[in-house]
């Protein structure tokens, strides 16, 4: 059993040493001004490429973006990154995400993501119960390109869209389950 897991241990580091070169910003930022910078530009590339983003972004009541997050697994998979909320284009607070895997995965990756909250309730259960757990709490809109087509404010109905961005690396599968987001001193 121990062979196995230093085996996995060794894969899962392996994983995460080779995602170094992929990303110009590490997953875990040096400072609250790093990342105050790396979201206002991960959220001006996200408006740049998707107008759906930017209209949403001028009715949100907050949006958490993470500008990298890194994701690495063999069998057993991590993933980490740290993030910015802003409101108005200010940060108000940082947060980070977390989320552990277990199945039929092999690869690395890096990518990032913004949450648009768009009601003052969903924003208030971010920091109900010391993080939140995605999956539980306001609903949740994944929007790829073929929605954010046809996403416009009015068709919002939504509690939270998350937007994915800069996607880096070669692993199967990119998805919000399982991941809790807890809010973090900078």
């Amino acid at each position: 059993m121990d062979k196995h897991i230093r085996i996995i241990g060794t894969a899962i580091i392996l994983a995460m040493a080779a995602m170094t070169p992929m990303s110009q910003h590490p997953a875990m930022a040096a400072s609250a001004a790093e990342l105050n910078w790396e979201a206002a530009a991960a959220l001006k590339l996200l408006y740049e490429g998707t107008p759906a983003a930017k209209e949403l972004g001028v009715k949100a009541k907050g949006i958490l973006v993470f500008p990298s997050i890194i994701k690495a697994g063999f069998i057993v998979g991590g993933q980490y990154g740290e993030g910015a909320l802003r409101k108005r284009d200010k940060t108000v607070a940082y947060y980070n995400t977390v989320a552990a895997s277990y199945g039929l995965q092999a690869g690395a990756q890096a990518f990032g993501y913004a949450l648009f909250f768009m009601t003052d309730s969903a924003l208030k259960y971010l920091d109900k119960s010391g993080g939140w757990e995605i999956g539980t709490g306001p609903s949740i809109v994944i929007v790829d390109e073929g929605k954010a087509g046809a996403l416009t404010t009015t068709t919002a109905q939504a509690d939270v869209y998350a937007f994915f961005f800069n996607q880096q690396g070669l692993m199967g599968g990119l998805g919000l389950q399982g991941s809790k987001i807890s809010k973090i001193n900078k």
